[in-house]
């Protein structure tokens, strides 16, 4: 991660600027780019529209860091309700986890049987769970999770990040469990001992992992990558893949990409984040677009307005 986007990354922790990005409409404005709404109806209305292009989606409830079971408790309840919704509604769509918001922090017990509840709901409504991974604190533990809950139930996904140093070995030995794996670059601050810092170095281990990945029929691969490069050479292997795999974008990055992909026949899901809590998941997507920070303090302006806040190309 370069200079810069650590800087930014700083700006954004500073607690004037977290009040000013979450009590100003410019911020609000900022924040819909990336963010379906605060509830889970507003969630739907969105995965509604993506569905109707021909996209699929995967429901995230944002939040993390949860350090009390009624808050654990009541993510778990508010998964169960997307899980239901998305039957009801006849959705393609799954639902993507964070487990610290499920009470990793405070109670690994509690998270893997929230684990199996979900996994057991999702498969009575035909669909999956996937399971974000977090900063590299959680790291082992989300894999060590992933493979014994996935095991008994057999419908789950994780998701690797391709910048962390341990990956080649967490991938060789999810592999054989089958279910799905999303690889995407990796979106935390880690030091330079845990995680690749520069571009050209991320980008390099994603390709690495990702020819391994693709080549590998006992999974779905879900390829997280709005990078030409990345894309480009996934369609290469997948001329030489028999089985099935799945580009995956975030909701508001790279809408005529995901547009031309779509209409090409490929397989998309939009990675669909709601809810209040949604600062965090905000900073991340700042960091990798500092140019929207830009526009959002423009706006702030005399006279500014919120017209330039745009996605990252």
């Amino acid at each position: 991660m370069s200079l810069f986007t650590r800087a930014v990354v700083a700006v954004t922790h500073n607690p004037v600027t977290r009040r000013l990005i979450t009590g100003t409409p410019p911020g609000r404005a900022l924040a819909s780019r990336f963010v379906a709404g605060d509830d889970l109806d507003a969630a739907i209305r969105v995965a509604r529209n993506l569905a109707d292009r021909g996209l699929s989606v995967s429901l995230d409830l944002l939040g993390e860091e949860v350090r009390d079971r009624p808050m654990a408790e009541a993510a778990l309840a508010a998964y169960q309700a997307s899980l239901d919704r998305i039957q009801q509604e006849g959705l393609p769509a799954n639902i993507s986890v964070k487990l610290t918001q499920l009470g990793l922090v405070f109670d690994p017990g509690f998270t893997r049987d929230a684990l199996d509840v979900l996994a057991e709901r999702a498969g009575e409504r035909g669909t999956t769970v996937t399971i974000d991974m977090e900063d590299s604190r959680y790291t082992q533990a989300t894999v060590d999770l992933y493979a014994s809950t996935q095991a008994r139930h057999g419908n789950l996904g994780v998701c690797l990040q391709a910048y962390l140093k341990r990956t080649p070995q967490d991938l060789e030995r999810l592999l054989p469990l089958g279910g799905h794996i999303r690889l995407c670059k990796g979106a935390y601050l880690e030091p330079p001992e845990l995680a690749f810092q520069g571009r050209a170095e991320v980008r390099a281990a994603f390709l690495r992992l990702l020819e391994v990945l693709m080549r590998d029929e006992r999974v779905r691969p879900a390829i997280a990558t709005h990078d030409d490069v990345l894309i480009r050479r996934t369609l290469e292997l997948a001329k030489e893949r028999t089985g099935p795999f799945e580009f995956q974008m975030l909701y508001g990055v790279r809408e005529p990409l995901q547009g031309r992909l779509a209409a090409a026949g490929h397989d998309l899901r939009i990675y669909l984040p709601f809810g209040s809590e949604w600062y965090p998941y905000l900073t991340r997507r700042l960091a990798e677009r500092p140019a929207n920070l830009v526009f959002f303090v423009r706006a702030l302006l005399p006279g500014g307005d919120s017209r330039g806040i745009v996605p990252r190309p």
